[in-house]
Order: structure tokens, then sequence, then C-alpha cells
């Protein structure tokens, strides 16, 4: 199964892992996307749009008009959805103009500590 790791890191801590897998030309063990905060993590995966990567794990290339109906919504409102999840790197697009949310599972790790 094809999972993707949403999680929260230092930016510097992100490119390090990208520094390793570059020079040793190894690659982790499994796709990751890193948010510099909790918050950022969270302004880009809203309700909507977690609901809307439901939709889209494993189901491969669609239409927007396609993901739109398959989660109960308007075209307009996932489109706009879309373009955020394209912005942050989450979704793709393929050469014929569909989305694609290339993984099966999802995993969402942070780490809340006291201030």
């Amino acid at each position: 199964m094809k999972t993707v790791t949403l999680d929260v890191r230092k930016p510097a801590d992100s490119m390090t892992d990208f520094t390793h897998a570059w020079t040793t030309g190894k690659p982790q063990g499994s796709a990751r996307i890193s948010f510099a905060t909790p918050e950022l993590l969270w302004r880009v995966l809203t309700a909507k749009r977690w609901e809307l990567l439901k939709v889209l794990c494993g189901a491969g290339p669609v239409s927007i008009r396609e993901a739109a109906r398959n989660a109960g919504r308007d075209v307009k409102a996932v489109h706009g959805d879309v373009t955020a999840l394209l912005n942050a790197g989450i979704l793709d697009r393929t050469d014929d103009g569909r989305i694609v949310f290339p993984y099966e599972a999802v995993k969402v790790e942070f780490l809340l500590r006291a201030a």
C-alpha cells in the first residue's frame, strides 16, 4: 500500500533529509509532505479538503467535476480546494489535466509539547 506521511517538522529537518537522499541516491522509505507548523497543516487541510482527500485516496486520476460529484459537493468549491491542495504539493495534475492523489493511505504525524 502506497502511503504518504503528512507531518510537522522544521524546514531544516526536511532539508537534512533531502540532502541525505540527494547525496546517497537512496529515497526515504515512504513519501512525506512536511509543514512548518501545526497551524499551517490545519490551514491547508481544512475539514472539507480532508473529506476530498478521502474521496481521492486510491481513486486514480479524476476530473474536478468527478471529484466534486464523488464528494457530494459543488464543483466551484471543490475547484478552490483542489487549487489549494495542488499549491501545497498534496495533489498532482496529470498531463491531460485531471487531478490525482497518488496514495492509498495517509498518515498524519506531529507532536504537541508543553509551552
